[in-house]
């Protein structure tokens, strides 16, 4: 397999490394022991990190050197002794997406696993991956400059094989194998290590608990609107995201309902007081409002009056004079005048008079 790529160097350049490295133990990147990072630099985190989850940090303990040769015990397969005239060429594989402390913590315990170690990390390319175990976040060339930055590792293996071959080890002179010592089951193996254990030449590492690539993508998908709120703040636009206008305008109430809830709880007693002084004001407007419409009613009644008043009673004075004037229908009661009326007089000298011109005739 060709070792050209990312961090890959020629055999020869690997074993001038190595005689530099016998014959210059404080080599950079060669030497038996690396000193920890000074306490200014390394608060307390094992992974140089100084911002890491305190809690995390507790509960993970530092990993020393191994100043000594003496291989594990009590394995159900073994292991051969490792050379001490040069250093010991370890190789670690993996995808090691969204490269993380659990994979940084692997790779320190290789490195940290001998006095002298010279530290390979071999990582499988795309295709293999996705076909395999799926689609990754990151590139490979993305994953692969990842690892090249990484303190313990002192080579870069790009398009490593899936599974460890004999020809691949002979082809990088690899003394042993890193991996935590679980069955690693595949389409070809129950164990895709059993060959490498049963020539001595594995060398297990512990796994760190509690992270995992898995983990990381779990907690995105999780958290997706939040993630997508935070980019699309920071100047993504929706077509970048692969985001459609409903859902855009919904992430667009989220975070104004958000800012709201934030702003009530910072500021309760203040908020309190706010709305309790708008309510007093609104109060006070309804009044005014009210107060303004009566007394406006008040303007309409007497300007309507002083208006349109004359020519109201004019009609209704004419229509009355209307209904005296107009005659009288068949069957209606006749009107009675009250005795003593000078209508009543007239009619009783006309009865008189007729009443005596018929007698004076007989």
């Amino acid at each position: 397999m060709s070792n050209t790529g990312i961090g890959s160097r020629s055999n020869s350049i690997s074993n001038s490394a190595h005689e530099q490295a016998v014959s210059e133990p404080s080599s950079p990147k060669l030497s038996a022991s690396r000193s920890a990072s000074p306490s200014s630099m390394d608060p307390g985190s094992p992974m140089g990190l100084g911002d890491a989850d305190p809690n995390v940090v507790k509960s993970l303990k530092p990993l020393e050197v191994n100043t000594s040769y003496e291989m594990p015990t009590g394995k159900d397969y073994p292991i051969n002794p490792a050379p001490r005239d040069r250093p010991v060429r370890l190789y670690c594989d993996g995808i090691y997406d969204l490269l993380h402390y659990g994979h940084m913590r692997a790779l320190e315990q290789a490195k940290k696993s001998l006095p002298n170690v010279y530290l390979m990390v071999g990582m499988c390319n795309d295709e293999d991956t996705h076909s395999r175990k799926g689609k990754t976040v990151q590139s490979d060339r993305e994953r692969y400059e990842s690892m090249r930055h990484c303190r313990w590792v002192d080579e870069v293996i790009p398009d490593a094989p899936w599974i460890v071959t004999q020809d691949f080890l002979d082809l990088h002179e690899i003394d042993y194998v890193c991996h935590d010592d679980l069955p690693y089951a595949s389409a070809e193996s129950d164990d895709v290590y059993a060959f490498v254990k049963a020539q001595g030449r594995f060398l297990p590492t512990q796994r760190t608990d509690g992270v995992s690539t898995s983990d990381l993508i779990t907690r995105i998908v999780r958290d997706y609107d939040k993630y997508l709120r935070r980019n699309l703040e920071r100047g993504m636009s929706p077509k970048e995201l692969n985001v459609g206008f409903l859902k855009e305008q919904e992430l667009n109430i989220q975070k104004q309902v958000s800012v709201i809830r934030d702003h009530i709880k910072k500021n309760f007693l203040g908020t309190r007081e706010d709305l309790v002084g708008e309510l007093e004001d609104l109060k006070a407007e309804l009044r005014h409002t009210k107060q303004h419409w009566d007394d406006r009613r008040q303007d309409f009644v007497r300007e309507f009056t002083s208006r349109f008043g004359s020519q109201v009673n004019k009609f209704f004075g004419r229509k009355r004079r209307d209904q005296d004037d107009s005659p009288q229908e068949e069957g209606s009661p006749v009107k009675r005048t009250r005795p003593g009326s000078a209508k009543d007089s007239d009619n009783l000298s006309s009865e008189t008079e007729a009443s005596g011109s018929g007698t004076s005739g007989q």
